[in-house]
């Protein structure tokens, strides 16, 4: 090596913009050598990677990195942010309540929380004037959790974070917000609708929305790692999030702190639960939950759903006329059904194959081909372990 070459070396390594050197992959890792060039490319920071059935999990992997720059690497119990993955869970919740027939999906919204009532629905606004009239039903259970409720995405008093408020003071100034259309004409994505979902949790049960779901969902599953709240064990193993380095000639990736929580996220007296996006996880413990709807509402003989439960939710709600495919909570798409999170996480559950993925990262977008991970490990997934659709 030449002497320039030796000094230019040098001046990347006290810069620290070197790429550390990658870790090895888990001992008889299955898709790790597959993801690995993302990560030698800087396309990806890191990702673990699950895939079950019924019966087990078939695969589980770990590549990259949880700190790029420490040179920390991910591990297969890497926590993660998962963002509207919670949705699926929140639905599961409401189900259980509609299984043991406290709740019905075409019960109205003001039956159980009676802010609702008189809502009304915006017909015009512009900066000076809002006409409303009273819309043709009121928005019912089966409506927020579909998105076609007609509720914004949030309400105006949620800021700068999504966390910072009750949820029965989230939900109030929901029903204080005016339909942007009526109900069942449109779809639109809203964490307002999921988090009222899961305050009709809080009032019908009885019991605050995270005891619920620990009780009838988490402990069932064996879902240890599940939480609003990461403890400080659990926040040694959170990966850090990444997005493209603005301005960059080759792909290369920046750190972030996540913006829609609160710090520090662990504090339980500032950040309340958040139904529709809140939730930390791990890999293992959504394939879990995953086991658990490939198997009907079941998992190693503990019944937490009805078949008929895990039917509706993961069925089409979402009215005929409208493009968008979504349950209770679920995205589908007729054959397969899951979701995904804002940090680009992904759960897909496809029972004509068996098969359940689960996609663990924290990116909000992906420099250079990263973008292409996610569907090669999903198209390898499927070839190593999926059976034919019957």
């Amino acid at each position: 090596m030449t002497l320039t070459l030796r000094v230019a070396c040098a001046l990347l390594l006290l810069c620290g913009t070197i790429w550390p050197a990658a870790p090895a992959p888990a001992q008889e890792a299955r898709f790790a050598p597959l993801l690995q060039p993302f990560v030698d490319s800087h396309s990806l920071a890191g990702a673990v990677t699950l895939v079950a059935s019924k019966e087990k999990v078939l695969a589980l992997d770990a590549v990259g990195f949880a700190d790029v720059a420490a040179g920390r690497p991910l591990a297969t119990d890497s926590m993660f942010w998962i963002a509207s993955m919670s949705k699926p869970i929140t639905g599961a919740a409401v189900m259980v309540l509609v299984d043991e027939g406290h709740v019905s999906v075409d019960d109205p919204v003001e039956k159980y929380l009676p802010e609702f009532r008189g809502q009304m629905v915006a017909v015009y606004q512009d900066d000076a004037t809002k006409l409303l009239k009273k819309p043709r039903h009121p928005i019912t259970v089966r409506n927020v959790l579909a998105h076609t409720s007609g509720l914004p995405f949030a309400s105006s008093v949620e800021q700068p974070t999504l966390d910072g408020l009750p949820l029965q003071a989230a939900t109030i100034s929901y029903a204080l917000t005016p339909l942007l259309f009526e109900p069942d004409t449109k779809y639109l994505y809203s964490n307002a609708g999921i988090n009222t979902a899961g305050r009709i949790v809080e009032v019908v049960s009885g019991m605050p929305f995270e005891r619920f779901v620990e009780e009838r969902l988490f402990q069932p599953l064996g879902m240890t790692d599940t939480t609003f709240w990461p403890d400080e064990r659990q926040l040694a193993r959170l990966a850090k999030s990444y997005r493209p380095k603005p301005g960059a000639e080759a792909p290369e990736l920046e750190a972030f702190e996540i913006k829609q929580l609160r710090s520090p996220l662990s504090d339980r007296a500032t950040r309340h639960p958040m139904p529709a996006g809140g939730y930390f996880s791990t890999a293992s413990d959504v394939g879990r939950f995953c086991r658990m709807l490939l198997n009907g509402g079941e998992l190693d003989g503990r019944r937490v759903l009805s078949e008929g439960g895990v039917r509706q939710l993961t069925s089409r709600q979402t009215p005929e006329g409208i493009k968008e495919g979504y349950g209770l909570g679920f995205s589908t798409n007729g054959t397969s059904f899951g979701h995904g999170g804002a940090h680009a996480t992904n759960m897909t559950i496809d029972p004509s194959t068996g098969l359940a993925t689960v996609w663990m990262v924290q990116h909000a977008g992906y420099p250079g081909d990263g973008g292409k991970a996610q569907g090669e490990f999903q198209k390898a997934a499927q070839a190593a372990f999926g059976r034919r659709p019957e």
